[in-house]
């Protein structure tokens, strides 16, 4: 793998610039908004289906940048993580503001607006969200749970720093999907478990400081304040209709995050060393993929080993691997979310890599079941 090295002033905006991509959803999101109809489409298919054509052609982009970059060159990269906040609210917003105001499509049409609104709150938003609540900043960190309030899944910062990361590859982890576990029993599955993984983190974390978990200090306060802000203003534009809309966005956006959840540590697993303890995390416990596209549109998150290796590096500066350092996806995750939704297929595809990488790394793990059992002598 070739070593980039931090490009000059001039062209760091040229460098940043394929990232930005997500900004022409925002257009798109107003012309099925006006036109309705055939234009619905749009935005899947901006989504799902144009960055898998483009990745075809555009192939895997294996060169790494200079982990050591300062934060002073990576303005443009960062930029757009920050103004996607104020974007995506305003978007929400206004399109509910314009369909209630005209009436000009049909109720099948508005809702089906609406979930298309929903695909790139998840595909983009939350994803920007998990970039954001990884950064010291506070500014970062609150553009972080406004995104995630707009779609009613703020425990999910919660969840993501104090559980997944802690517990990932291991049975400890609800997000990390069983092997042979298909996505509809996932699904549902860490729609429960996280919210209350989530509250117990937090709780736990208060009580080690003698608190109870209504201190104020505690952010389900504003995560539980932030959402019901943002439904009011839903129902203040378009009552009881305008609240459906916006859950309806909400839910797709949800279901967008946990198929990418789904996919990305599916079936691996760390090393139970004994004593509630797990080896630590390394590149080979995510899967990886290095599709140029869907890495533009998704800003470096099937960079996904580097990531849990090094959780607060920013997306520009993420690494990735080659087969021999970390498990590969044979697409980018627009065609394995697609792949996710039929279990049959999703099995065909990754239950053989599975079995591959345990053999690579763990060849001493004969019997995986009576493996799991013992990895798991605490469950939550």
């Amino acid at each position: 793998m070739t070593v980039m090295t931090d490009p000059p002033a001039i062209s760091r905006f040229a460098a940043a610039a394929p990232f930005w991509v997500s900004l022409i959803l925002i257009p798109v999101a107003w012309i099925a908004a006006l036109y309705g109809g055939w234009a619905l489409l749009l935005l899947p298919a901006s989504t799902w289906y144009l960055f898998t054509i483009i990745d075809y052609f555009a192939g895997l982009n294996t060169e790494n940048p200079d982990p050591n970059t300062p934060d002073s060159a990576l303005f443009w990269y960062r930029l757009i993580t920050l103004l996607w906040a104020p974007f995506q609210i305003i978007t929400i917003f206004a399109i509910l503001w314009y369909v209630m105001a005209t009436g000009h499509l049909r109720g099948w049409e508005e809702w089906l607006l609406f979930a298309g609104v929903g695909v790139i709150t998840g595909t983009i938003g939350i994803n920007y969200s998990h970039e954001l609540m990884h950064q010291s900043p506070k500014l970062e960190r609150w553009m972080g749970d406004i995104l995630l309030a707009s779609v009613l899944y703020s425990h999910f910062r919660s969840e993501h720093l104090l559980v997944h990361h802690r517990y990932v590859a291991t049975p400890r982890d609800p997000v990390t999907a069983r092997y042979g576990e298909g996505f509809w029993r996932f699904f549902p599955r860490v729609l429960h478990q996280c919210y209350f993984s989530a509250f117990g983190a937090e709780k736990a974390m208060l009580s080690r400081k003698g608190l109870g978990w209504k201190h104020k200090s505690n952010p389900f306060w504003r995560y539980w304040a932030l959402q019901a802000l943002f439904v009011g203003l839903a129902a203040l534009i378009g009552g009881w209709w305008g609240v459906f809309l916006f859950i309806t966005q909400a839910f797709v956006a949800i279901f967008q995050l946990e198929l990418v959840n789904y996919v990305e540590h599916y079936g691996l697993t760390r090393k139970y060393l004994g004593d509630g303890k797990y080896e630590h995390v390394q590149p080979r416990h995510s899967w990886n993929a290095a599709h140029r596209a869907s890495n533009w549109l998704l800003i470096n998150l099937q960079r996904h080993s580097d990531h849990h290796f090094k959780p607060n590096r920013r997306f520009p500066l993420l690494q990735t691997y080659d087969e021999t350092e970390a498990p590969q996806l044979p697409f980018g995750y627009p065609v394995m979310t697609m792949l996710a939704m039929s279990p049959t297929l999703w099995r065909r595809v990754m239950n053989p890599r599975v079995k591959a990488w345990r053999a690579a790394y763990y060849p001493d793990i004969t019997d995986w079941s009576a493996y799991r059992a013992a990895a798991n002598p605490m469950p939550r």
